[in-house]
Order: C-alpha cells, then sequence, then structure tokens
C-alpha cells in the first residue's frame, strides 16, 4: 500500500482523508477565530486579493472548492448576482453546516454541495471560475485535484489557489518558533486542541512550494499559470487558465 504525507507522520494514502476530517471536525467551531489569531487578521486580506483577482461578473458560475465557512462564496453570490451560480463545496459536513448556515444567515440561497475535490460531480466545462482557499495541501492527490479543476471550468475560464507557501528565507526562523510554538498554545488556549494546529504547521511544511505548484498546475494543462507571494511568502495565489 502507498503511503502519504498526513504533517510530518506518514499514512495510509486511503487513512488521511479521515485523518483530515478528524482535525476539522475538532476545529470547526472556533475556525474564524482561529484564524484572525493566527494570522492576525491577515487571511481577511488575503482573501480580499482573491476576491479581486477573481474578477467575477454577474451571471458567472463559480466553484469553491473547500469553502467550508463560505467566506469567498458569500462575496461571489454578491458579485455574480442575479443571475449567477455559486457552490460552496467542501469534503467536510462540519465546516460545510457553518458555511451554509452563515449563507442562510446573508439571505443567500445558492448551493452547498458536500463533494470530493478529487472527483468532482460536475459537467466538464461548467464554470468560468473555480477557487480553493487552503484545502488543497489537505488533499491526498493533489494533482488529481487540480486535474478535476481544470476538466469542469470552461475555456477561458480560470483557477485559483490560495495556500501557505514557502516564506522568504530570512523570516524562516522566527516562523519557525511562531508556528510550533505559538500556534499550538492559542489551538491548546482557544479550541482546547493543540494537536489540529501542530498539524497545521507541520502540512504547511510539507505542501509543495511556489515552482513546485506552478509547475504541477502547468502540468494538467493550466496555461499562463502566475502566482503571487503575501505577507513575504507566508501564502501565495497561484492563477491558471484553460484555453
Amino acid at each position: 500500500m502507498m503511503k502519504t504525507h498526513f504533517g510530518f507522520e506518514m499514512v495510509q494514502e486511503q487513512e488521511k482523508a479521515s485523518k483530515v476530517a478528524e482535525i476539522f471536525d475538532s476545529v470547526a467551531s472556533k475556525y474564524d477565530l482561529m484564524n484572525d489569531l493566527m494570522s492576525c487578521g491577515l487571511h481577511r486580506i488575503w482573501k480580499k486579493f482573491t476576491i479581486a483577482r477573481a474578477s467575477v461578473r454577474p451571471g458567472d458560475k463559480v466553484l469553491d472548492i473547500a469553502g467550508g465557512t463560505g467566506d469567498l462564496s458569500r462575496v461571489f453570490a454578491k458579485k455574480t448576482a442575479p443571475n449567477g451560480e455559486v457552490w460552496l463545496t467542501d469534503i467536510n459536513e462540519s465546516m460545510l453546516r457553518i458555511g451554509r448556515d452563515r449563507l442562510l444567515d446573508a439571505g443567500q440561497i445558492t448551493p452547498v454541495l458536500l463533494c470530493d475535490a478529487e472527483k468532482l460531480p460536475f459537467q466538464d466545462n461548467y464554470f468560468d471560475l473555480v477557487t480553493v482557499a487552503f484545502g488543497l495541501r489537505n488533499m491526498t492527490y493533489k494533482k488529481t485535484a487540480l486535474a478535476e479543476m481544470y476538466r469542469i471550468i470552461k475555456p477561458a475560464g480560470k483557477v485559483l489557489v490560495l495556500e501557505f507557501s514557502k516564506i522568504c528565507p530570512v523570516l524562516e526562523k522566527a516562523y519557525d518558533t511562531y508556528s510550533f510554538k505559538v500556534l499550538p498554545w492559542l489551538g491548546s488556549r482557544f479550541v482546547g486542541d493543540a494537536k489540529s494546529y501542530r498539524y497545521l504547521a507541520e502540512s504547511i511544511r510539507m505542501h509543495p512550494d511556489q515552482e513546485i505548484l506552478k509547475s504541477m498546475m502547468e502540468e494538467v494543462g493550466l496555461e499562463c499559470v502566475e502566482y503571487h507571494n503575501m505577507t513575504a511568502g507566508v501564502v501565495a495565489l497561484h492563477t491558471g487558465y484553460k484555453f
């Protein structure tokens, strides 16, 4: 049997999805609070930049993969109204339930679907835009998921991947201290779960860096792939097109 990374741990490939599910079941209720605490609110700026780069228009069809609590979907639903179509999807039911409720609380009736990004239940050439924010690194078969994103976007459509990435070398030591000391403490203090936030720090280190992810996107067929580093490379936004 093949093995894959779950943070720094090696596990059977078929076990990873359930282990990731346990993490998000544990943190779902405090997910947004912890995002604010961990990033000092910067995640909101990263997502605003992603939304700006998406350039969605009224009538567009958008798929938000691993959309969780729905930060991107809520904005996309407004920007594509009144005739647009925005799907909020996630593999984790706990996260998706929160996202669904927040959309409804905002008065936005939009499709919500529990599904696996590696087996998307959509027809070819359907969406104008596909986004995945802070979800790709948790997927077992990342290239399979990227190939699925390519399959379902229309010609001239694009894929946006917002994800933690490789920080500039001069800040690595300080970032490691923050990641492996402060993040687990925050998790323990506010969620009662240090283990999940150690996994977060580990999963970031095991995720492909900017250039490798760019190559992976090109290998599945995406063209004109480029990335924009934010906060010295703590995160990067990759954009690829289908022509």
